[in-house]
């Protein structure tokens, strides 16, 4: 499985530039389709000079944002629009990335839970 960011193609110029960087999001593909998707990104992370790791530098171009749209396709395959360098990064300041982590997978945990007693709760009988 391929996570990408992703970008709707109305939200890029003629010269295939990312006209609003806060719009992007990632995307699983499957078969030239959005299978399923996050979210916007968060610019603390994909847009902040303070931190590298993990900054937005290209997205795949999808016409929409929903289930089954369709991916964008060049001569090379997917069709890739830029996020520009010089006026899309800002300093956000440091970002614990492995809190951010842990996080996630306690908000994660939470949510399985939840539905887990919800069905639970559905299932039985007064």
């Amino acid at each position: 499985m391929l996570i990408r960011h992703c970008v709707e193609e109305s939200n890029t110029d003629e010269n295939l530039i990312i006209t609003d960087p806060t719009k992007i999001i990632h995307v699983i593909i499957v078969a030239g389709r959005i299978e399923s998707m996050s979210g916007l990104v968060d610019p603390a992370s994909h847009l902040n000079l303070d931190y590298p790791d993990h900054k937005v530098t290209n997205c795949v171009i999808v016409k929409k944002f929903e289930k089954g749209a369709k991916v964008r396709i060049g001569d090379r395959g997917l069709a890739f629009a830029n996020v520009d360098g010089r006026s899309a990064f800002d300093h956000y300041g440091y970002v614990d990335y492995t809190q951010r982590l842990f996080n996630m997978i306690e908000a994660v945990k939470k949510k399985r839970k939840s539905k887990m007693t919800k069905k639970e709760e559905g299932g039985k009988k007064s």
